[in-house]
């Protein structure tokens, strides 16, 4: 039998048809120790993915903590999946069914960008008529590949809950701070950002300072320069994509600085409800940076993130 074959054998035997391991040895004439040693190698080949359902009563708890922890208001946590994209919809339903609670007639919602900001606006469910206004908090980008840029968001939201959206019309990244401030002494880019910064909750993902971020592959900024900030600043995230700190949540200037066209971290943290977003197991650090900055008033993130952050906390 062929090594892929056997290992499927066994893992079906023990995890489905719940033969011990033991059983499993007499059946195909191996020692109980090998048995063990193939049911592992399974697991490490993905052969066999192993995901914890998290009780209701288990988030809570992990909720409970981090509130009392940073002060925030919601912690919205998701169960864990192997598969990224998975566990960014399922984050991204929370967030969702959290909108669809809380919205009311008159409100308005300004939109970051990315992925998990635009899982939102993707996920499928029954959405209320709401007379909401959804606002770009950040200029267009070029589409290189998903749709994942705040005004594609803010139609998205729009449709959903039959309300209205606005567009920043700006590109995000621009050269020079001397052209970005240009750019944000335009009347048109003034008075939306404007209203954006009178909303009443913000949308925006949370990024940790990866060589192969998102604002990375647009261009807006160089490896290098991500690299320096994060060894020489001592950088561990951004939140909207632009606005930098470090582990204690202080914010952080830095050369990328000042180059985009968009919602200040002041200006998040004037906002009344600011729900950041990270799917995604990598961000724990990022996360606790952002947790510590004040900005973040609803987290929306894995269990494995929600538990990870706080152990670090106690470091």
């Amino acid at each position: 039998m062929e090594e892929n074959d056997l290992l499927t054998e066994i893992s079906i035997a023990y995890y489905e048809h719940n033969l011990t391991q033991e059983e499993i040895a007499s059946r195909f004439n191996i020692s109980r120790i090998k048995v063990g040693r193939l049911l592992k190698k399974a697991r490490q080949e993905g052969i066999v993915e192993i995901t914890v359902k998290y009780h209701p009563v288990f988030t809570s708890q992990l909720e409970r903590r981090l509130i009392e922890q940073f002060g925030i208001k919601r912690a919205l946590i998701a169960v864990d999946d192997p598969n990224e994209q998975k566990q960014r919809k399922q984050v991204a339903s929370l967030v969702s069914n959290y909108l669809v609670s809380t919205l009311k007639d008159g409100m308005t919602v300004a939109v970051g960008q990315g992925r998990n900001v635009a899982a939102v606006g993707e996920h499928i469910g029954v959405y209320p008529d709401k007379n909401c206004k959804f606002i770009c908090g950040i200029g267009g980008v070029q589409r290189t590949g998903e749709p994942v840029d705040a005004d594609y968001i803010c139609r998205t939201l729009a449709n959903k809950f039959s309300g209205t959206n606005e567009t920043l019309y700006s590109p995000a990244y621009l050269e020079s701070k001397e052209v970005c401030d240009i750019f944000m002494r335009n009347g048109v880019i003034k008075e939306t950002l404007d209203r954006a910064r009178k909303a009443d909750i913000a949308l925006v993902g949370l990024g940790d300072m990866s060589e192969n971020s998102y604002m990375v592959q647009l261009g807006w900024f160089t490896p290098l320069e991500v690299t320096n900030a994060r060894i020489n600043q001592g950088v561990i995230g951004d939140i909207a994509g632009y606005g930098f700190f470090n582990i204690q949540g202080e914010i952080v200037e830095t050369t990328m600085s000042n180059r985009v066209i968009g919602l200040s971290l002041d200006d998040l943290k004037a906002i009344p409800c600011v729900i950041g977003i990270a799917a995604e197991n990598s961000k724990s650090m990022a996360i606790l940076g952002a947790l510590r900055s004040g900005i973040i008033d609803i987290i929306a993130t894995s269990a494995t993130n929600i538990n990870t952050v706080l152990n670090l906390a106690k470091l």
